[in-house]
């Protein structure tokens, strides 16, 4: 039946909703049928949605458990999250210690010790004399001048020379100097090197902490007592019972003493 009456529908004329006239063209489009039951829709869904939860604020109990309880405290009638513990694997440490095996790991940590050891030898440490922290005391006769100290004068230097430590060149030195200007090549290369010299510590700082939180797993079947909590920078600290181990030399000397036949028991008893 249903099939006739779509086959008579088809020379019907399609129905068109007139749009906003001219005169209320300011006013923006005119709301047709199919809109206002989206809109209606809408506001139907929220009106039940408020229905439901302003009953379920009616017949809440505050004194009913829930899991969040255990992660807040309340403190003067106000909701507070308490801290969470700090995850003691990051997701690569994570990633390679169920992936990987110790001897990989150390492997892996042993490749990229050597790597850091050839990149500082190629740099020659040129910035290790500017990085020690020690000071520098200048005396004055008063406050007065204290306050118009002028350290690039005092040390008859140039400015961009005053954070080295050594080899800090004076003024008059340098104008007899034919020294060519140091390259942007030259600046970006370095400034590549100290990135890659960087990452490379950072790599092997954290295989070794996953290579001995692998070490550390494989003895956690006894079940030793934990001092101190891992965290993605360090390995977690365990103490073991101490257990009293028995004396391998004298144990050795009772079994030798055992197995030990004196020749001439021995002669006696083939007679």
């Amino acid at each position: 039946m249903s099939s006739w009456v779509k086959a008579t529908k088809i020379n019907q004329k399609t129905h068109r909703e007139r749009h906003q006239p001219e005169e209320r063209k300011k006013l923006g489009l005119l709301e047709k049928k199919q809109d206002y039951k989206v809109r209606a829709d809408h506001f139907n869904k929220k009106k039940k949605t408020l229905k439901i939860l302003k009953k379920k604020a009616l017949e809440k109990n505050v004194d009913e458990f829930h899991t969040h309880m255990i992660n807040s405290k309340l403190v003067d009638g106000e909701h507070f999250d308490t801290n969470k513990p700090e995850n003691e694997d990051s997701e690569e440490q994570k990633l390679l210690m169920d992936t990987q095996d110790m001897k990989y790991i150390a492997s892996r940590r042993i490749i990229e010790k050597r790597k850091i050891d050839k990149i500082k030898s190629q740099n020659h440490m040129i910035d290790a004399a500017n990085q020690i922290e020690n000071t520098h005391v200048f005396f004055v006769e008063d406050e007065t001048e204290a306050k118009q100290f002028d350290l690039v004068k005092r040390l008859d230097t140039l400015p961009e020379l005053l954070h080295r430590r050594t080899n800090r060149l004076k003024v008059e030195h340098i104008k007899e100097m034919n020294l060519p200007l140091p390259s942007k090549r030259m600046r970006l290369v370095k400034e590549k090197q100290v990135n890659k010299l960087s990452k490379r510590i950072e790599r092997e700082k954290n295989l070794s902490v996953i290579e001995r939180k692998l070490f550390v797993n494989k003895f956690l079947n006894e079940k030793p007592k934990m001092v101190k909590a891992g965290t993605p920078s360090s390995a977690p600290v365990y103490q073991w019972k101490f257990e009293r181990k028995e004396n391998w030399f004298n144990t050795s000397l009772e079994q030798n003493d055992r197995n030990y036949i004196d020749p001439i028991k021995k002669l006696d008893t083939y007679k």
